[in-house]
C-alpha cells in the first residue's frame, strides 16, 4: 500500500506499515486473544498474496493491532481488524480504519464493506462514526458456541454513495 502513515499524534511512537509474513506469530497472538473463534494459520497465509492488504500498529516494537483487507473491482472488503485485548481504547482500530480508507480512496475504490457481529457493539459503535451505514444482514454468519451469531452488513462510499440502491 501506498502512503503509509507513520506517525500517530496521539502516541508519537505508534507506526503503521504492512504487515509480512514475518509478522504471523505476532498475528496469530492477537487473533487468539481477541476472538473465540480465531482465523486458522493457513487462513493468514493465503491472505499474504495478491488482492490482500494487510497493515499493523506496532508500539515500541511489538504489533498491538491488524487490519486485513480484500480489493475486488473497484470495492474494499474489511476482513479482520483485531486489537491485542490490553490495548484496546486507545484509538489503534480506528486508526487502522482510518488509514485503509484513505488508501482505498486513494486507489478510486468506490466503497468499503464489512461485516460485524451484532452482539459487537463496540465495533458498530466505531464503524457509525466513521460514517459506515448498514446495508444488509448475513444470518447465522459467524460461529458462536453452539449456534451462529448473525452478522451486520456496513458499508461507506469513498466517492459516492455506499448503498448502490441510493
Amino acid at each position: 500500500m501506498s502512503g503509509m502513515c507513520s506517525v500517530s499524534d496521539r502516541y508519537p511512537e505508534v507506526v503503521v506499515r504492512e504487515l509480512t509474513q514475518g509478522d504471523l506469530p505476532a498475528i496469530l497472538d492477537i487473533e487468539h486473544q481477541g476472538y473465540s473463534h480465531p482465523w486458522s494459520e493457513g487462513v493468514f497465509r493465503d491472505t499474504f498474496r495478491s488482492g490482500y492488504s494487510l497493515l499493523g500498529i506496532e508500539q515500541a516494537g511489538r504489533l498491538e493491532a491488524y487490519a486485513v483487507q480484500a480489493t475486488l473491482f473497484d470495492e474494499a472488503h474489511l476482513l479482520n481488524l483485531c486489537v491485542r485485548p490490553g490495548s484496546r481504547g486507545r484509538g489503534y482500530a480506528r486508526q487502522l480504519l482510518r488509514v485503509l480508507l484513505a488508501d482505498s480512496a486513494c486507489q478510486g475504490l468506490q466503497r468499503m464493506v464489512l461485516e460485524v457481529r451484532v452482539g459487537n457493539r463496540g465495533a458498530r459503535r466505531l464503524y457509525q462514526s466513521e460514517g459506515f451505514v448498514v446495508v444488509g444482514e448475513r444470518p447465522g454468519y459467524y460461529p458462536d458456541g453452539a449456534g451462529r451469531e448473525d452478522a451486520i452488513v456496513m458499508a461507506l462510499g469513498l466517492a459516492g454513495p455506499a448503498d448502490p440502491t441510493s
